[in-house]
């Protein structure tokens, strides 16, 4: 339980740097306000979003461009995380919490950062494996 919140926290802190990097991506709160509360909650409901997607849809979606991701040494896997990302954004619209995103490079550079935030953060709070 305490590491699936550690995760969430991760992802969150992913997305607000990806959100302040990254010009193309952006997010709001119910209420508009720029209180820090507001946008930490935004922000977690977001990770929440980003990691249910990426529990259930990634997986399939890797398996099936896994032709892809051979042919391409591995660097498929940063399209096929810039579309968990879209669909993250897509799915928030149904939210209060919309996560907004202008492209596919904005998406792709958004991918990268978190990426890198959560492989960073990851070797601070290890799997249980």
């Amino acid at each position: 339980m305490i590491s699936l919140l550690l995760r969430l926290i991760i992802n969150a802190v992913g997305l607000w740097l990806a959100v302040e990097l990254v010009d193309g991506i952006d997010f709001t709160d119910p209420e508009g306000t720029t209180d820090t509360t507001g946008r930490i909650i935004a922000l977690l409901v977001l990770a929440v979003i980003f990691t249910i997607v990426n529990a259930l849809v990634k997986p399939l979606v890797k398996l099936l461009s896994l032709p892809l991701v051979i042919l391409t040494l591995g660097l498929f896997l940063l399209v096929v995380n810039a579309l968990m990302l879209l669909l993250t954004a897509w799915l928030s619209q149904f939210t209060d919490y919309g996560l907004t995103i202008s492209g596919f490079w904005a998406a792709l550079w958004g991918a990268v950062i978190i990426a890198i935030v959560n492989f960073v953060l990851g070797l601070v709070v290890p799997d249980r494996d």
